[in-house]
């Protein structure tokens, strides 16, 4: 194993170096957006940014695990968000610790049965979990005929759930930040400083390698997926409580987004390498975009879109250029 932990410390650092570039283009944004508008860098603009993409943050953390062991993104994370969030309306009669566990329980779940199908049975992972969010979202639409849930607030446990997004900590520091924040740390150190994370990348940078190693490849690809569930379920949970209704369509866009975040934190897409740090700058520059995109004269919401298209096809080129020069390929 002496040759594998060599070969994840070398990938441990070149992550960590390729996670600072995103940081530039940070700056860049923030500078952008202080010469459009004088109010840019207000305490409370900045923290606005930082609490729109919370959600995101979450989802994008979870998904990374996937993109690093080799095996791109979850299609179905639109669909498990969705109904980690229904989930949890639905249990809130039970009270607010049953509704948060049971919702971030079934998005294991769903991770779970994706990891087992992907990782045991070695089906291609785009393909299943485009077919995951079909059965998903279809058995979700059938079974509450497409109508929102409410959560009410009349309740404690209806109070709690809405203090999900809206409440703060310490009185000032928005609480779901606080989540986002947690979320990213223990990622971190499951990536970087367990057994487990070493596998992981092993296992994307060298599936073979990783098996004839010793490494258990279908189990780490399965936990992948299950970190993926719980933090989609997660990120779906918050962003119920900020609209308080669950919908089937909370989710939507959100893969799309948390693969763009991931690509651009210098996570990469054939997978066994990236970090944490890295990918939290690449969902701060989606949520630097959406705050600037509106700034800029004649730019509407279909430009907005072609313009985060744009920058989704730069950011993949430029990574499978990277992985070329380094004799990889993004098959």
């Amino acid at each position: 194993m002496t040759a594998s932990r060599t070969r994840a410390d070398t990938h441990h650092w070149q992550s960590r170096l390729g996670a600072l570039g995103v940081y530039v283009f940070v700056a860049g944004l923030v500078i952008l957006g202080r010469a459009l508008s004088a109010d840019f860098l207000s305490g409370e603009s900045l923290l606005q940014v930082v609490r729109d993409v919370t959600m995101l943050g979450i989802v994008a953390v979870g998904a990374s695990f996937i993109t690093i062991s080799g095996h791109y993104i979850d299609l179905s994370i639109p669909a498990i968000m969705a109904v980690g969030g229904i989930v949890s309306v639905a249990l809130l009669p039970y009270g607010f610790a049953v509704a948060m566990v049971g919702g971030v329980a079934m998005g294991a779940l769903l991770g779970l049965v994706n990891g087992a199908l992907v990782g045991y049975l070695r089906l291609n992972p785009i393909i299943w979990t485009l077919v995951s969010f079909a059965l998903i979202d279809g058995v979700t639409r059938w079974a509450y005929g497409g109508k929102w849930i409410y959560a009410g607030q009349d309740t404690a446990a209806g109070m709690a759930f809405s203090g999900i997004y809206r409440g703060n900590v310490a009185g000032f520091f928005p609480g779901a930040v606080g989540l986002l924040l947690l979320a990213a740390l223990a990622a971190h150190v499951v990536l970087h400083n367990t057994i487990y994370g070493r596998q992981l990348t092993l296992t994307g940078s060298a599936y073979d390698v990783a098996r004839m190693s010793g490494v258990n490849v279908r189990r780490v690809v399965l936990i992948a997926f299950v970190i993926s569930g719980l933090a989609s379920a997660l990120g779906g949970i918050i962003k119920t409580s900020l609209n308080m209704y669950g919908d089937v369509e909370i989710g939507l866009t959100y893969d799309f987004q948390a693969i763009t975040a991931i690509v651009l934190g210098g996570v990469a897409l054939a997978g066994g390498r990236g970090s944490i740090v890295g990918v939290l700058g690449g969902v701060l520059v989606i949520g630097l975009l959406g705050r600037i995109l509106p700034l800029i004269p004649g730019v509407g919401q279909d430009e907005q879109l072609a313009i985060r298209g744009i920058l989704f096809i730069a950011v993949v080129a430029l990574s499978s250029y990277a992985l070329r020069r380094a004799g990889r390929s993004e098959g």
